[in-house]
């Protein structure tokens, strides 16, 4: 009988004392602890409960606390956790149970808060960034996808590339001091540039636990002609293990809401600022309006699994958004085509699992290998998939 291989590679030790604010020390902390998050980076990790954000790195480096910003009043926690990467730009990402989309410095700063849909954030998936070394395929894009029960918006990654870039360039000049930034940000009443982005409805067969926008499709038989981007979304949930949607991406609507973004905070800045050189005088303390949520653009069923008693739980995309792995609760983890919507693949026996794709230099050019200068190529790399099954306690 021939033993299992095992292949690991030490990559470092986060081990500090700041993780006891997260419950390290306790039996099955890392694990078993239904509160805590975890978003891994090539260089980076960081871990989240209900209130507070640790980022460390793979050595001995400074480690960073965040706490957000959280509404005592509504119970509202940390409910998701991301990295976003944009070339040299690097911040951790945050959805919360009030459904507020957060972006933060490493430091801390608060750079972004916008409210998506009222509800928990279950999920916010980065497809397309440049940390995807396979992802640059035709028809791929850089875009954040936020899920919700029932719901699901898209973000894309050029407005948010901007408005992080914009934000470093003002945080690194001193145009302003903090105080007048503060002053500023009560002007515009939440302080922040709404971005733009897209609202669909996918409760068609059911609330969803999980979902995904996987990539671009084409339009409808008779809209060939048709001027709107389609894309294909992937839920999983209690009535229906596998639902598929088409996405009409409503141009009109988003472009309209770009400009209104863009005009009416500058607009309303300039007015109070004018109406402040007039009088002479503070503007009384008005009370912030109630943010709205956006209406939602058309989603058009696709087809939907249905097999009772299974439910589907987790659902983990690949980088190019071709492959998503699906565990139900069965103890089964299906292999979908995202493209042909088809189980290509099933496995049995991991109940409660948990799924990674990597992707994985396997092979370099010979010719390219005996040059210095040689850097790998999107045909050097190998997608794998990474299966823990906590109750047999091994990765495979």
């Amino acid at each position: 009988m021939t033993s299992k291989r095992s292949h690991t590679t030490e990559l470092g030790c986060i081990a500090s004392e700041e993780l006891t604010d997260l419950g390290a020390g306790k039996e099955g902390w890392l694990v078993e602890n239904p509160n805590l998050l975890c978003a891994l980076d090539t260089h980076s990790l960081a871990l989240a409960n209900r209130s507070l954000i640790l980022i460390t790195g793979w050595d001995d480096g400074p480690r960073s606390k965040i706490r957000p910003e959280l509404s005592p009043i509504e119970s509202e926690i940390i409910s998701a956790l991301e990295w976003l990467v944009f070339d040299d730009i690097k911040v951790i990402a945050v959805g919360t149970s009030r459904g507020y989309f957060m972006v933060y410095s490493l430091d801390g700063l608060l750079i972004h808060r916008q409210l998506v849909y009222p509800g928990r954030i279950l999920k916010l998936r980065v497809r397309g960034t440049k940390k995807d070394m396979m992802s640059s395929h035709e028809g791929s894009s850089e875009e954040v996808s936020v899920v919700i029960p029932g719901v699901i918006a898209r973000f894309d990654g050029v407005d948010i590339r901007n408005i992080l870039q914009e934000w470093f360039q003002e945080t690194n000049s001193h145009f302003w001091d903090e105080k007048s930034k503060r002053r500023d940000y009560e002007e515009l009443g939440n302080g922040f540039k709404r971005l733009p982005h897209q609202l669909w409805s996918v409760d068609k067969f059911g609330l969803c636990a999980d979902a995904a926008i996987t990539g671009i499709m084409p339009p409808p038989l008779m809209e060939i002609q048709s001027s709107q981007r389609y894309y294909r979304a992937v839920t999983i949930g209690e009535d229906a293990v596998i639902s598929a949607y088409r996405l009409s991406e409503d141009r009109s609507r988003s472009l309209v809401g770009a400009i209104l973004s863009k005009v009416m905070p500058a607009a309303f800045s300039t007015i109070s600022s004018v109406s402040k050189m007039i009088w002479r005088s503070e503007r009384t303390p008005t009370k912030k309006p109630e943010v709205k949520p956006q209406s939602f653009a058309k989603a058009s069923p696709l087809t939907c699994l249905k097999d009772h008693p299974r439910k589907g739980e987790k659902l983990t995309l690949s980088p190019s958004g071709t492959l998503a792995a699906i565990t139900d609760s069965l103890g089964r983890i299906l292999l979908l085509d995202t493209q042909a919507l088809v189980v290509v693949r099933l496995w049995k026996g991991y109940r409660d699992a948990n799924c990674l794709f990597m992707e994985m230099l396997v092979s370099m050019n010979s010719a390219g290998a005996s040059s210095s200068h040689h850097e790998p190529s999107k045909s050097d790399y190998c997608l794998c998939l990474a299966i823990h099954a906590p109750r047999k306690g091994i990765i495979e």
